[in-house]
């Protein structure tokens, strides 16, 4: 995941280099600035979603509220499958439950370069805090009992120690098993970062963002059948956000529709 993330920010400063061409912005301006946007978040132990509101609060600087939905998992997960039955599925071995976290949180962006152009790019500092409620599952297994020397029988259950090796396994079981059993675990967040908006057109947001975050909870979630489980979980992020200038004196440009419209040529 890390080396993942890491080209990951390669690309996309790559595209926002090759996007700041100069052109002159003749566009007529939105002043209130006020935002929302989207995003699609790229962490070091997984990947999720966000949706944002930002208000303006003074010409450089605007208060956020956010949401943001995506999964924690441990580094020490790998893919697997059985080696010795063709068709098997993949699997972790020794997984104990799979997370995913819910989180909502108040920040502060202030804007260190406005764009001197439309092909030139603004950048912000961010951060933000709140929140988070992670809900985990356990995993089930599809596991294989030997009941005559070329006959298996096969029971779903959880990970234990009588499941000495992947070979034990042949794949997990459906996602829905065990969603009766899902425990719910209350803690906060903080996030921080940087954020570079890029859009060739001023009521539209493109924008890239890369920072640190921390989700923090009064226990170790076990996500894995060792000792060696968090209860702090610090990742690098990347993210990609999408969204537009809220206009208050044109509220048909405020359709989220707009996002997707090309520039018409003059």
């Amino acid at each position: 995941m890390k080396k993942l993330l890491i080209t990951a920010v390669i690309f996309l400063s790559s595209v926002i280099m090759l996007r700041a061409q100069g052109e002159l912005n003749e566009q007529q301006k939105v002043f209130f600035r006020n935002e929302r946007s989207a995003g699609l978040l790229l962490n070091t132990d997984g990947f999720g979603l966000s949706y944002r509101v930002a208000k303006r609060t003074d010409f450089l600087n605007k208060k956020l509220f956010e949401i943001d939905a995506g999964t924690l998992k441990s580094p020490k997960e790998y893919k697997l499958s059985n080696p010795f039955i063709q068709g098997a599925g993949s699997f972790v071995f020794g997984k104990l439950n799979s997370v995913i976290f819910i989180r909502g949180g108040i920040g502060h962006q202030h804007e260190l370069f406005k764009k001197a152009d439309l092909g030139g790019i603004a950048v912000r500092y961010f951060y933000s805090a709140g929140p988070v409620i992670s809900l985990y599952k356990p995993i089930y297994y599809r596991v294989l009992y030997l009941i005559s020397p070329n006959m298996y029988e096969i029971k779903e259950e959880k990970f234990s120690s009588t499941i000495a090796m992947p070979q034990d396994i042949y794949s997990k079981a459906s996602f829905t098993k065990g969603l009766n059993e899902t425990k719910v675990l209350p803690g906060l967040y903080g996030k921080a970062g940087f954020n570079f908006e890029y859009s060739k057109e001023d009521k539209i947001i493109h924008a890239v963002e890369i920072g640190a975050q921390i989700n923090a909870f009064p226990k170790k979630i076990p996500i894995m059948a060792t000792s060696n489980n968090k209860l702090l979980f610090f990742s690098l992020f990347v993210s990609y956000r999408f969204g537009m200038v809220i206009d208050p004196m044109n509220p048909e440009a405020n359709k989220l529709t707009n996002i997707f419209k090309r520039k018409k040529a003059n």
